[in-house]
């Protein structure tokens, strides 16, 4: 969760559009992966049968990705943040059809504590019709994140993570290859720092370490547990670019860990 909480600072760095931004992140992940997989002797080898489930996974991580920084574009981080982090109560209903795992009412509970946590840490919102438009990027981006996570927990007991991810980012690559096409490549050359983090530490360690976890947790338990994310977040902002939090933001953070902590408690036990 940390690697992963570092996607919004190195974000402030890049400056392309968004299908671009995407399209390159992707790349460069996937050529970090493709390496790793090389030196570890991964094998790609599918079985025929999860072929499909791992083609829709991908399509809906890249579907993910897009819709969320769409909705970042239309409105700011906070709404954007606000509907994405409503996947962890998504999951909590969608997790018992697709898994036919017991609904438990304690995940439902934390999901709304999250919520009213994340909700703290937004100093103001003003709902106008571009940030209407934006809060349903947002909660598409939750769906389809949720149910990706749902379709990898039956994946991962079979394939790395890092294997499942380097077919993710391969079918990016492919649905946005057209964006070179469309964009000016000039200024890319001036954003690779924030490009080469983003691609590294946020999607090919964060996210592959990410998957991982699902062998370990159920679904609905690791979406609770990564609303600290946003936590995280705060903090890289206050250590390394100076952004001081609103004390209603720091009463956020504290909802948020606290339905973290719960929920390690629960699952420890």
């Amino acid at each position: 969760m940390l690697l992963l909480g570092t996607s919004g600072p190195f974000g402030k760095y890049i400056d392309l559009p968004v299908p671009l931004t995407i399209e390159i992140r992707a790349l460069l992940a996937l050529l970090f992966l493709l390496g790793y997989c090389k030196w570890k002797g991964l094998s790609f080898r599918l079985r025929q049968k999860d072929v499909w489930p791992i083609i829709l996974s991908g399509f809906l991580m890249c579907l993910h990705w897009t819709t969320y920084f769409k909705s970042l574009q239309l409105s700011n981080v906070a709404i954007g943040m606000l509907s994405l982090f409503t996947y962890p109560v998504w999951t909590a209903f969608l997790e018992p059809l697709f898994l036919k795992t017991r609904f438990q009412k304690i995940h439902l509970l934390l999901g709304i504590l999250v919520l009213a946590g994340i909700y703290l840490l937004v100093p103001e919102i003003s709902f106008g019709n571009s940030q209407t438009l934006a809060i349903g990027f947002g909660i598409c981006s939750a769906l389809c994140y949720a149910v990706r996570n749902l379709i990898l927990k039956t994946k991962v007991a079979i394939y790395q993570g890092s294997v499942l991810m380097s077919y993710q980012l391969f079918i990016t690559c492919i649905v946005l290859f057209p964006t070179y096409f469309f964009y000016d490549l000039g200024p890319v050359v001036g954003q690779w720092k924030g490009l080469l983090g983003v691609a590294l530490i946020t999607t090919a360690m964060g996210h592959t370490m990410f998957i991982n976890t699902f062998r370990s947790f159920s679904v609905t338990t690791i979406s609770i547990l990564s609303s600290i994310q946003p936590v995280y977040g705060i903090i890289i902002g206050v250590l390394f670019m100076a952004e001081i939090p609103y004390w209603s933001t720091v009463l956020g953070g504290i909802l948020i860990l606290f339905s973290v902590v719960i929920e390690s408690i629960r699952s420890y036990r």
